[in-house]
């Protein structure tokens, strides 16, 4: 099954697992890993028709997980026009989505830092275990997934109840920018990263956690790839005929 949706053609078996779980449900996967990892780009169309056609499944499942992508805010619907996908642009992950998520973790994992208990370091542990296959693999999408996890882990022993469903509700986006961002960096600085982190948790000193915690947070957007220069052996444009290099030709006095 593919979804072709614009200049994007998704292949569902290459973006999810066959899973036993409901229909709409592994709809919902599709898409949004198709968006997460950019094959449906910022602006694309999606059609309900052409993809309940597409994916062998009819419009309800499609309609259903349009309305929840709709909810994590990557995609929105238009009546009669159908629903288009939304980007994550590098203004609104440094005005909004990092200083949200800094503000709500520092919160979090402050409340957390004495409630976390050896399973909680445990689980956290899997979850670095997790980055460290999937960055000798390759796997980007898996190490942010095992990335997002460490964080809701931590979140989750803060009891904070509301901090936590804030924190959730950024976290589609947040794995859109997380993952966009990783792109330009290594994966084994992922795993640094939440094994420094992690380190920290375990002291259970305040000061270096948020430390550690801002510098995993906080960083600058990715530098636009620069366009190649052109090499020395190059062949160099041709001037016209007539504009080489001319000397300037001296002219009469005129006379008085």
């Amino acid at each position: 099954m593919t979804i072709s949706a614009g200049r994007a053609t998704i292949r569902s078996t290459e973006v999810v697992a066959a899973s036993g779980g409901p229909r709409g449900q592994q709809v919902v996967e599709i898409l949004r890993r198709a968006i997460i990892v950019g094959r449906l780009e910022p602006g694309e169309r999606l059609i309900e028709a052409r993809l309940s056609h597409e994916l062998g499944t009819s419009r309800g499942p499609v309609r259903e997980a349009l309305r929840q992508l709709e909810n994590e805010g990557l995609v929105m619907s238009f009546p009669y026009r159908g629903a288009i996908v939304l980007g994550v642009s590098d203004e609104e992950v440094q005005e909004v989505l990092i200083p949200l998520r800094l503000t709500l973790e520092r919160y979090g994992f402050a409340h957390a830092l004495h409630r976390i208990t050896d399973a909680d370091f445990a689980e956290l542990g899997k979850q670095v275990w997790l980055m460290e296959q999937a960055a000798e693999t390759g796997d980007l999408f898996s190490a942010v997934e095992a990335d997002l996890r460490f964080h809701d882990i931590v979140m989750s022993a803060s009891g904070q109840t509301h901090t936590v469903q804030i924190w959730r509700s950024i976290w589609p986006r947040s794995r859109a920018y997380i993952y966009r961002y990783s792109r330009s960096s290594t994966l084994e600085t992922v795993v640094v990263e939440h094994r420094d982190l992690l380190a920290a948790l375990q002291t259970r000193d305040l000061v270096f956690v948020l430390r550690q915690l801002e510098v995993h947070i906080a960083v600058p957007a990715p530098k636009p790839p620069v366009a190649p220069r052109p090499s020395a052996g190059a062949p160099r444009r041709a001037r016209r005929p007539g504009t080489g290099n001319k000397k300037p030709v001296a002219r009469a006095p005129k006379e008085s």
